[in-house]
């Protein structure tokens, strides 16, 4: 029997970079999962969101375009990354209902079912999904990911769930606030904890991509993570301040202890090695927290500016 709130527009969201292996058999399988009970009165739209691929995603996009009114697409200039795309697919969905969904097949598609059925409760807002494993993936990834939530849990007011993904439903009040936040540096899972709302979980099994390669590379994933930590803790800040303070009393406390040496026996000064340790160890220190400043004066100098998030090159909605 359909949920009572299948009589309302879905939207689904779905960013695309270089995933031309990928769009047609996501869509094959959504459109085929659509056609389940709970959403025959449910009335859809599918945005893809070409962000500057380099490949025949767009081709393919136009292609599923050209057969199906639901489908929408946005093509950017060039690429903005997946939290502008992520962006603009919200600000062009129509629907009550928005769903942010990887072309990759790792947001499993059976979970729309069950998402959308939890939704018809009038507390919930958002139904998210996490991964309660990361099997399948290179070891030392799935380490530095762990360590990252560890990290951003311990220093900041948010708590973001443990392997959250960006696949989640959302009602529109939700993605009006999302929305309402203007920012230039965006942490979409930040963001999704920052404006509250009621959410509710769904844990699954991490999916292996099913065609092409992850774009993502380790360079992009830390500084994925910096700007994470960046738009939502100033403990990095307190901790350049700390370590000053830190190298000052301990560097006062060296030459009172060098003066009391000398004056009680004689001791000389020891040689240059010492000496060499301490300035490169003192001008390291000094380095990385010039490094920590400089990353918050990057992203509010980024904000200053006020650019556009993305710039459309082509759409069809």
């Amino acid at each position: 029997m359909p949920a009572r709130n299948s009589g309302k527009k879905l939207s689904i969201v779905v960013p695309c970079y270089n995933e031309q292996e990928s769009i047609l058999v996501f869509y094959t399988k959504l459109d085929r999962f659509l056609k389940k009970k709970v959403f025959n009165r449910t009335a859809m739209e599918f945005i893809f969101i070409n962000d500057g691929s380099e490949d025949n995603s767009l081709d393919i996009i136009r292609e599923i375009a050209g057969t199906d009114r639901r489908v929408k697409y946005i093509s950017f200039s060039r690429n903005f990354g997946k939290e502008s795309a992520i962006y603009a697919g919200l600000e062009k969905s129509s629907g009550y209902y928005t769903a942010i969904m990887d072309v990759d097949l790792q947001d499993p598609i059976e979970l729309l079912e069950e998402m959308f059925v939890l939704l018809d409760d009038d507390k919930t807002d958002c139904v998210a999904a996490r991964r309660i494993s990361r099997r399948g993936e290179p070891f030392f990834r799935s380490v530095l990911a762990s360590l990252f939530y560890t990290i951003i849990n311990k220093i900041s007011r948010l708590k973001i769930a443990a392997g959250a993904r960006d696949f989640r439903i959302m009602k529109r009040p939700m993605v009006d606030a999302i929305l309402s936040l203007p920012e230039y540096n965006r942490f979409s899972k930040g963001l999704f904890s920052w404006i509250g709302f009621s959410v509710k979980w769904i844990s699954y099994e991490n999916v292996g991509r099913q065609k092409g390669n992850s774009k993502w590379s380790f360079r992009d994933l830390i500084f994925y993570s910096i700007d994470g930590i960046a738009a939502f803790s100033e403990v990095p800040l307190a901790f350049a301040a700390f370590m000053g303070i830190g190298m000052s009393f301990l560097a006062v406390g060296g030459i009172i202890f060098i003066v009391i040496r000398k004056i009680l026996f004689g001791d000389p000064v020891s040689g240059w090695p010492s000496l060499a340790v301490i300035i490169c160890f003192s001008g390291g220190l000094q380095l990385l927290c010039l490094g920590i400043i400089g990353q918050y004066l990057a992203k509010t100098y980024l904000e200053t500016k006020k650019r556009p998030k993305y710039l459309i090159k082509e759409q069809n909605c």
